[in-house]
């Protein structure tokens, strides 16, 4: 019986719509412009509901700076970075170290 389930679930995966950024983008544009309410969203575009409400919040401007805006998920992917770089640091700090001793 499991895996009927996981079957199941493949099938249903395969039917899931699939959208392009820009169309993402645009439809959180329309939102956030305040013009759009989510059910308008859903029935123009054919849409679910939580599919462009994790948009909004993904793909959001938020604002840094005076000058600067980024969205949550530039967020997430500047923090993931930040935690790579400071792994690479240690490492380079504890190469520097055993070199030190070498010489």
């Amino acid at each position: 019986m499991p895996k009927r389930r996981k079957c199941l679930r493949m099938d249903m995966a395969k039917n899931q719509k699939s959208y392009t950024p820009e169309f993402k983008q645009q439809i959180v544009e329309l939102y956030n412009t305040g013009g759009t309410s989510y059910p308008q969203l859903e029935r123009e575009y054919g849409v679910n509901r939580s599919a462009i409400s994790g948009w909004v919040k993904q793909l959001s401007p938020i604002k840094v700076s005076e000058e600067e805006t980024v969205t949550i998920k530039e967020y997430k992917a500047l923090q993931k970075e930040i935690q790579r770089l400071k792994v690479e640091n240690e490492t380079l700090k504890k190469a520097t170290a055993i070199f030190a001793k070498v010489q």
